[in-house]
């Protein structure tokens, strides 16, 4: 990889830097411009200098923080399309915030016509913004020349994967493992922009990984169980012997408690305030076909634990006469308000009852059912590992993962957020949870030949 490109990617971040700062104040002049023009003069009482920068500054703040959280800011790491879709949500969640903080400091019931003028305005200043910031990425940093290199599993799930991103990556060349030599794989590495490790075993991997350190080759790994365990241990030292302390022990009490009053501060007054779309979803299904609103299922918790699971139904009566099964592409055994209701994910709601009794929590790993469960351990006995904590309604495997995400790299997330659990990881994950309501990718089933979410491909480590 010539020198030009390595000094092109130490500036990587500080080009992202300046790109977001310019568009954040972009934003702030706005609504400053749409603050003393329209609504200052509606003061009862005049701010000082200081009060109108002070208002000025929460908006800007919120902005950030909220397009800081959505990935809005990682432009030429997202898609074109993800960051556009994080840049106008952050926006309107930070504008509709904004109105209820005018409401406040006026102390009025204010006309919400110049804050959509405004929005407008700025969701022209975004497109504007992310397609010039995408053209400079395209110039400065074209896709990546990367070798894949890959042992006993099939790398074509991840080869697909990473042809999603033709702006981003190019696997040129591919090294299997049981046909080329270890020595002459470490020979490839200096030819390549960037190694591509796909799930091979510890002793390669390391010998690999050391060469892309020695090259200065940039290296992406696929992590194995044992390296997310590794990852969320402590650091020590015993003596001048650094350690790593993996506790596996799931959460600790102070972090139970805390997780509990969580789930219930939120879900209580939540429950209570969706009462009446609650009522309105069990009309639309009971008119339908007159079956049952909810639909009780035997799912597992923490400590494998079994518990009845509610959901609003979104499928015919008899889809499961032949046995357990996740819903597919275009399966014809959803109803039309199931459809809908399972594109928005509010089937999902009722469970806001199985959190406040306790089988379950707002954020954690999705619960499977037993049988399916079953079929998974005979592929990944460490499936079980996940049941270190309870069940949760969202979690890390649903925000980053999909419906239709293996459930190999589903245990891989789910351990991820077992092993670096924290109370703002949860309030993190619960923000992202609203970005993917509407984004289709994160509902769409298995293949139609699939019973579960198991591929061929997926093996033990």
């Amino acid at each position: 990889m010539g020198n030009r490109v390595k000094k092109r990617d130490k500036f990587k971040r500080v080009i992202s830097f300046f790109e977001g700062f310019i568009l954040l104040g972009i934003h702030i002049a706005i609504y400053a411009f749409v603050w003393y023009s329209v609504y200052e003069n509606l003061l009862k009482n005049p701010f000082s200098v200081r009060g109108h920068w002070a208002v000025i500054g929460i908006y800007g703040l919120i902005l950030f923080l909220l397009t800081n959280l959505y990935g809005g800011f990682r432009i030429g790491y997202l898609r074109l399309m993800d960051v556009l879709y994080s840049q106008v949500l952050s926006l309107v969640c930070a504008n509709v915030v904004a109105y209820f903080q005018m409401v406040l400091v006026i102390r009025q019931y204010l006309t919400a016509i110049p804050l959509v003028k405004m929005t407008i305005v700025q969701i022209l200043a975004i497109l504007l913004w992310v397609f010039i910031c995408r053209w400079i990425y395209k110039v400065l940093y074209p896709p990546r020349q990367m070798l894949l290199v890959f042992y006993d599993r099939s790398p074509s799930d991840m080869i697909k994967k990473m042809h999603t991103r033709k702006d981003k990556y190019e696997i040129c060349d591919l090294a299997d493992l049981n046909v080329e030599s270890l020595e002459s794989v470490c020979d490839m590495v200096a030819n390549y922009e960037a190694v591509l490790i796909f799930d091979m075993p510890a002793y390669e991997r390391n010998i690999i990984m050391k060469r892309c350190f020695t090259e200065s080759v940039r290296t992406y790994v696929t992590p194995k169980i044992s390296d997310i365990l590794l990852r969320g241990a402590d650091s020590i030292h015993l003596f001048d012997t650094p350690l790593y302390l993996a506790r596996n022990k799931g959460l600790t009490g102070e972090q139970l408690i805390f997780k509990r009053l969580f789930d219930l501060v939120l879900c209580i007054p939540v429950a209570v305030i969706l009462m009446p779309m609650f009522i309105i979803i069990a009309l639309l299904i009971k008119l339908y076909d007159g079956g049952p609103v909810l639909y009780k299922q035997p799912r597992l918790t923490v400590d494998g634990k079994v518990f009845d699971i509610y959901k609003f139904r979104s499928m015919k009566m008899d889809s499961e006469e032949n046995g357990a099964q996740l819903a597919k592409k275009d399966d014809d055994r959803v109803t039309p308000v199931g459809r809908v209701l399972r594109a928005i994910h509010f089937d999902e709601f009722p469970q806001l009852i199985n959190i406040i009794k306790g089988d379950m929590s707002l954020i954690g790993p999705r619960p499977e059912r037993p049988e399916i469960a079953a079929q998974y351990k005979d592929v990944i006995p460490e499936f079980d590992f996940r049941l270190k904590v309870k069940a949760g309604l969202t979690g890390y495997a649903q925000v980053y993962g999909k419906y239709n995400t293996t459930p190999y790299d589903k245990l891989k997330l789910d351990l991820t957020y077992i092993e670096n659990y924290s109370f703002w990881l949860d309030v993190k994950l619960l923000f992202l949870t609203f970005k993917i309501l509407f984004q289709k990718e994160n509902t769409e089933g298995v293949d139609a030949n699939q019973v579960t979410a198991v591929k061929e491909d997926i093996e033990n480590e």
